[in-house]
């Protein structure tokens, strides 16, 4: 059986953004002085901007990148393995309307990313993050909630799916609380969804999913 073919590190390159990773030794340092996003220079085009927080092996991402070559596609995910898998997989057939960020989505959210910039967020299966300890982990908090409210553009829209009942009730009071409107959503064609999503409808387990608008004119408590 012949191996695969492999990528070499330069095919990478295109799709990579270089950016100050958690786990980095200058992290602190490197974090107070970010680099501000310019979507038209990242992409070479004004076309819209859709994220993905947490791609992992990069199916949805992919697919839909591949399906929607009017947009751009910017995907974010801490695990550098498969920021590199993902990349490869563009490489191979190239996708120019995809890049990748191996850091903390939070800060980039924070730090990076332009006011009303975003056209779409995808939030498909974060990590519950249960036991307290690691609640510092945990993506959804009330700030990250604002920082989604904030860098969406008016009409932009928060796709966010889990199998966590609790974090799925938890999150939406969140979300409806900074301004954006909830709405049902079917689930899409079976190439939209995610590894997670494919594995867990075999297993039989239920999932939770939801869209949230960000309303034309204005945003926020009270708007």
């Amino acid at each position: 059986m012949a191996r695969p073919r492999r990528v070499p590190p330069e095919a990478l390159q295109p799709y990579l953004i270089d950016l100050p990773h958690p786990r980095s030794p200058r992290w602190r340092e490197l974090r107070r002085t970010p680099v501000k996003l310019d979507w038209p220079a990242l992409f070479g085009n004004d076309r819209p901007v859709h994220v993905e927080v947490g791609f992992g092996k990069g199916m949805f991402l992919i697919n839909a990148s591949r399906a929607r070559p009017d947009l751009n596609f910017l995907g974010i995910e801490l695990e550098r393995k498969y920021v590199l898998l993902t990349a490869a997989r563009l490489a191979k057939q190239p996708c120019p309307n995809v890049r990748l960020a191996c850091t903390d989505a939070r800060w980039l959210l924070k730090e990076c990313v332009a006011p009303e910039s975003v056209a779409a967020l995808h939030i498909y299966f974060p990590d519950p993050w249960w036991k307290q300890r690691h609640q510092k982990r945990k993506l959804f908090t009330a700030e990250f909630a604002e920082q989604c409210a904030r860098v969406l553009a008016p009409g932009g829209v928060l796709h966010f799916v889990t199998d966590v009942e609790a974090y799925f009730d938890e999150t939406c009071a969140m979300v409806v609380e900074r301004g954006l409107a909830r709405q049902s959503e079917e689930t899409p064609a079976a190439e939209f969804l995610t590894n997670f999503e494919r594995k867990y409808r075999q297993q039989g387990r239920p999932i939770f999913r939801a869209r949230f608008v960000k309303a034309s004119v204005g945003i926020g408590r009270g708007s």
